[in-house]
């Protein structure tokens, strides 16, 4: 199994406790995640134990990542273990302050690839697609954060 990392960051106007709420309304996530729906699954989904599902995909055509909650830290970080069919691996959210009152978004993945040699073939060529959804989400996410 081959592993790659993933780490995008954003600055927003909110202060963290503000960020990470919006952050972790998992119902909310289609307002600033790219094609992503998402929902608790079991547990309150504040607190390490609780499992998320989100749906990535436009109408039926997509895929399901399932999550556990191995991290709960409010407003600094969330993390999860990807537990899905496809999308496996550990994932953080990490909110970080800033002296002027704001926050800096960090996204880090380090997933699983999938599809044996030919995940590791397409890689080079959708990580920069990859990298590019996560920065445009977390500016979506600041903006909502502000908003």
């Amino acid at each position: 199994m081959t592993k790659t990392r993933i780490s995008v960051s954003c600055d927003a106007a909110a202060g963290p406790e503000r960020v990470f709420a919006v952050l972790t309304d998992w119902p909310r996530h289609d307002e600033w995640m790219v094609l992503t729906r998402a929902h608790v699954a079991a547990g309150d989904g504040r607190s390490a134990g609780s499992r998320l599902a989100a749906f990535t995909g436009v109408g039926p055509l997509g895929f399901l990542d399932t999550m556990e909650i191995t991290r709960w830290d409010p407003p600094a970080v969330v993390e999860v273990r990807h537990t899905g069919r496809l999308v496996r691996g550990r994932g953080a959210f990490r909110v970080l302050p800033r002296e002027d009152g704001g926050s800096t978004i960090v996204w880090e993945e380090e997933l699983d690839l999938p599809f044996g040699a030919a995940g590791r073939l397409g890689w080079p060529l959708l990580r920069p697609l990859n990298e590019a959804l996560f920065r445009l989400s977390l500016r979506r996410l600041a903006e909502l954060s502000s908003s």
